[in-house]
Order: structure tokens, then C-alpha cells, then sequence
């Protein structure tokens, strides 16, 4: 490795034009190296890391690191390994001769990390959205059912939209998508879903949409992005969204005898908390989403029409079944 002044010696002949194999003539220096410094462009000087001392404990590291692995990730934390229980164990397995506290401060520097990593927060650009459902019970026509309800929400603003549908099916998801779009004028240019939630199922790591929703998201030319099974907070927002909205426009019981009309009345719900103040932003909603807005998609001159079309053959009563149980007659 050069130092500084040899390496200044190559950068001054290099901008005085001479030739990298000038240069490897008149200094001795390797080519590759007289290249390497003549491209470089950033010389600040880099953050030394410190060596720290060799630890008694370091041989056995990589043991209590598999102990914490394969126990600690999947079981309840009331039963995660101590200080101590580590230390009985070390002196129990292996022929570790260490103290205590030099494996007690090296699980405070394990613990450390995991709470670093588990607090760190996701940012999220205008114009993303997140999408996930919900369930709560209404009056529907007299009657007592419990329905899921859609959650759009945008995480830059914190501002959500629900809709009100009879299941998780493609069609519902399409459905709610597509009046959404219509309400807020522009499509959001990257959904994260849920593992899928309504629009395919996933074949270990691989995601299988549905016919329907390929063609949805053709219409619409937004991308989509799958959370990892039991991740969560990879759409935090939109699952905080979820109970927000279930809290504060579902109770008491709403009552409705159209749902086409009630979505209506949630899209106008929806527009009274733009004038609410973000938790952490400390600025209107309003004033946040108008910069989602600017990063929305056009939509498209049609609208999508969701729909599926399939062939059926009737019984000798001129019926035929849709979904195993409802049946129509036909001519």
C-alpha cells in the first residue's frame, strides 16, 4: 500500500498527462495500482476500527451464538437463555475456565445489537402504499355478519382509506383498489402487501398471483412488494391503520342496508382526517399527502373492469351453480 505522497507523486504525473505506462516507467509502481489511484476520487480519511484484545471467551462465541439461534428465536421470551444459565452451560459442555461477568457482558453487547435492529425504522417515500384487511362485525339489513375491510394507507402522510367487502377474494382486493385510485385521483406507484392477502398464494418463497390481479396491475402499472411470512412490521403502518380505523369508525356497530353506499360514506370519512396533524411530523396530513400525491401515477383513460368470466353448464332444470351452493336459472 502507497503512501500519501507516492500517491501524490502518481496523480500529479497523471494530470500532466502522462500515460499509465509512463508513469509505471518512471515510478516502478504496479499499473493496476497507478489506475486504481488515478480514478479514485474520494481521499477523506476513513474511520479506523479499534482492535480490541484478545477475550478468553472469544473460542466459544459462536457456541453461545448457536445456543441463542436455535432456542431463543422461536420460543417464548420468558424462556430465553440468562447471563447465567450461559455461563452454567459453558462450564457444564465445554472446558470454557472464564468468569461470569465476561459472559454477562457479552450477552449485554448480544442484547444490545437485537434491540438496535429490532428499533430501527423503516422509511417510507411518497407515493408508497401499503394494503392489508381487517374484520369487524355490523348490522347488515337487520342482521348481525362480520365482513372484512380493506386498509389503504399511505405511510409518508399517515393517511388511510377503508373499504367494506364480503371476503379476501382477488376481485374484492381489485375491487377496493380501483375506487381508491378514482378517490385520490392518481395510483400509488408500489402496494406492499401482505403475504399476499387476496391476490395469490405464495409457494414457499415465490408468490403465485392470481389471473385477475396480473391483469390489475397491468392496467394500472403500479409494482407490488410481498412482506416475509410473520414480518409485520415490514407494513407497520398499515396494520396500526387497521385497528385505527376499526376503533374509531366501527364502534358502536355501524348499521347499513347497502354496502355500495356505506364504501361511499367511509371515502368521506376518510377525507375529515386530512385535516389532522401527523404524530411525529407534527404537520397536516393534508399538506403531507398533496406531496404523495405528486408521486402518483396518472390513471389510465379506462377504468379496469373487474370481473371473471367462466362457462357453466346447466342441469335439466335450466339451472346452474355458481361456487358450489348458489344457484340461477338460465333460459
Amino acid at each position: 500500500m502507497l503512501n500519501m505522497s507516492d500517491i501524490n507523486v502518481i496523480r500529479e504525473l497523471g494530470s500532466c498527462g502522462y500515460k499509465i505506462s509512463d508513469i509505471h516507467r518512471m515510478t516502478g509502481y504496479d499499473q493496476k495500482t497507478i489506475r486504481k489511484y488515478l480514478r479514485q476520487e474520494d481521499f477523506s480519511p476513513a474511520p479506523t476500527n479499534p482492535v480490541g484484545r484478545p477475550s478468553v471467551l472469544d473460542p466459544y462465541k459462536p457456541v453461545i451464538d448457536e445456543w441463542i439461534q436455535e432456542n431463543d428465536k422461536r420460543t417464548w421470551s420468558k424462556q430465553h437463555h440468562t447471563a447465567k444459565r450461559i455461563y452454567d452451560r459453558l462450564k457444564a459442555e465445554t472446558d470454557y475456565s472464564g468468569s461470569y461477568d465476561t459472559v454477562q457482558k457479552y450477552m449485554k453487547t448480544i442484547r444490545r445489537d437485537i434491540q438496535n435492529k429490532g428499533s430501527q425504522e423503516l422509511i417510507w417515500e411518497p407515493g408508497f402504499a401499503q394494503v392489508d384487511f381487517g374484520e369487524a362485525d355490523f348490522i347488515e339489513n337487520g342482521k348481525q355478519v362480520r365482513r372484512k375491510h380493506l386498509v389503504v394507507s399511505f405511510p409518508y402522510s399517515n393517511y388511510g382509506i377503508t373499504q367494506l367487502f364480503c371476503g379476501e377474494t382477488a376481485e374484492c382486493v381489485c375491487q377496493g383498489l380501483e375506487d381508491i385510485f378514482e378517490f385520490v385521483g392518481g395510483v400509488s406507484k408500489v402496494l406492499v402487501f401482505d403475504n399476499a392477502t387476496g391476490v395469490g398464494h405464495r409457494v414457499h418463497d415465490e408468490v403465485m398471483e392470481t389471473e385477475m390481479f396480473r391483469r390489475f396491475r397491468a392496467h394500472y402499472r403500479f409494482h407490488v412488494r410481498y412482506c416475509n411470512p410473520e414480518s409485520g412490521w415490514e407494513k407497520g403502518n398499515v396494520e396500526n391503520k387497521v385497528g385505527t380505523v376499526r376503533r374509531n369508525l366501527f364502534v358502536p356497530m355501524p348499521q347499513y342496508t347497502d354496502m355500495v353506499l356505506y364504501n361511499k360514506q367511509l371515502l368521506r370519512a376518510a377525507e375529515g382526517k386530512l385535516q389532522e396533524k401527523h404524530y411525529k411530523k407534527l404537520r397536516l396530513i393534508s399538506e403531507l399527502f398533496a406531496e404523495d400525491k405528486q408521486h402518483l401515477l396518472d390513471l389510465p383513460s379506462k377504468a379496469f373492469n373487474v370481473c371473471r368470466y367462466e362457462r357453466y353448464k346447466a342441469d335439466g332444470y335450466g339451472r346452474m351453480c355458481l361456487d358450489g351452493r348458489h344457484f340461477y336459472s338460465t333460459r
